[in-house]
C-alpha cells in the first residue's frame, strides 16, 4: 500500500480521535481557510451514513414531514417528485398540440401515466436499498456525477452522499436529472408532432417514455456540470413510430 493509502486507513480507524482533535484546533483557529478545512473535516467524519431510521439520526430528518420514517423512503419520494414534475410538463403541453391530435396526445399521456404508476415513478433511482442495477448510488448511498450531457464522465469527480447528513440531503436537491436529448426543446415537441402527422401509423410512445423518464436519457449531474445551453440533439426518427407487422401470405 502507498503512503497515502496507509494514511487514509489510519485516519478512518482513528475517526473519533481525529474529530476530537479537530474540534480543539477549531476553538482557537481564526484563519477562515483553516476554519473551513476543520469544519468540513469534523462535518464529514461525524456523519451517520449507515443510520436509516428517524430514531437513529434525528438531525437528518429536521424539516421533513413526520410521515417519513426512514432515509430511503424520503430519498425515494424526492426522486418520484422529480419524475412527476416531468409528467406534468408533458401534460401541460397539450394546449400546444394541434386540435385534431389532442385526444391522441392525451391517450399517450394516459399510457405513460399508467406505466409510471406501475414502476412507482422510478423512485428506485435514489433508493439505496434497491438492487444495484436499479439505483444510481452505492449501497451506502454515494452518488457520483455522471458529467455534462456531452461528456462520458465528470471531469471534476463530483460526489455526494445525501444519506450522510441534513446538509448533504439539502445540497443534493441542487443536483439535476438532466435530459441528454432535451425534454422541452426536443422530446415533447417531437412527440406532439408525431401524433399530429401519424397518418394512421402508431406512435411509439414507449420510446418517448424512455427519453422522458428513464436513465436511457437522464444523467445525474452536479449543478456545475449542468449545461443549460442548447444540446442540439434530436430524437431518433427511426423510433418515432412502431414498425408495422408484415403479413406474409402462404402461396
Amino acid at each position: 500500500a502507498s503512503d497515502i493509502e496507509r494514511f487514509l486507513a489510519a485516519f478512518c480507524n482513528q475517526r473519533d480521535a481525529v474529530v476530537e482533535a479537530a474540534r480543539k484546533l477549531l476553538s482557537d483557529e481564526r484563519a477562515p481557510r483553516r476554519q473551513k478545512l476543520l469544519v468540513d473535516l469534523i462535518h464529514n467524519l461525524s456523519e451517520n451514513i449507515l443510520a436509516e431510521d428517524r430514531e437513529e439520526d434525528k438531525k437528518w430528518f429536521e424539516g421533513l414531514e413526520s410521515r417519513f420514517k426512514n432515509k430511503s423512503s424520503y430519498m425515494r419520494y424526492s426522486c418520484e417528485t422529480r419524475i412527476r414534475s416531468y409528467m406534468k410538463e408533458v401534460s401541460s403541453f397539450t394546449s400546444n398540440v394541434h386540435p385534431t391530435a389532442r385526444d391522441a396526445y392525451k391517450g399517450i399521456i394516459d399510457l405513460m401515466s399508467d406505466k409510471l404508476r406501475s414502476v412507482k415513478y422510478n423512485g428506485c433511482y435514489f433508493d439505496r436499498r434497491e438492487e444495484e442495477a436499479a439505483r444510481l448510488c452505492t449501497a451506502e448511498g454515494w452518488f457520483s456525477c455522471q458529467g455534462p450531457f456531452d461528456r462520458a464522465d465528470c471531469p471534476c469527480k463530483h460526489s455526494i452522499n445525501p444519506y450522510s447528513n441534513r446538509e448533504s440531503r439539502i445540497l443534493f436537491s441542487t443536483w439535476n436529472l438532466d435530459h441528454i436529448i432535451e425534454k422541452k426543446r426536443a422530446v415533447v415537441p417531437e412527440l406532439a408532432e408525431a401524433v399530429k402527422t401519424r397518418d394512421g401509423r402508431e406512435v411509439n410512445w414507449e420510446y418517448f417514455y424512455q427519453l422522458l423518464f428513464t436513465v436511457d436519457n437522464l444523467k445525474l449531474v452536479h449543478i456545475a456540470c449542468h449545461k443549460k445551453t442548447n444540446h442540439n440533439l434530436s430524437c431518433d426518427k427511426t423510433k418515432i413510430y412502431k414498425k408495422r407487422k408484415q403479413n406474409h401470405k402462404i402461396s
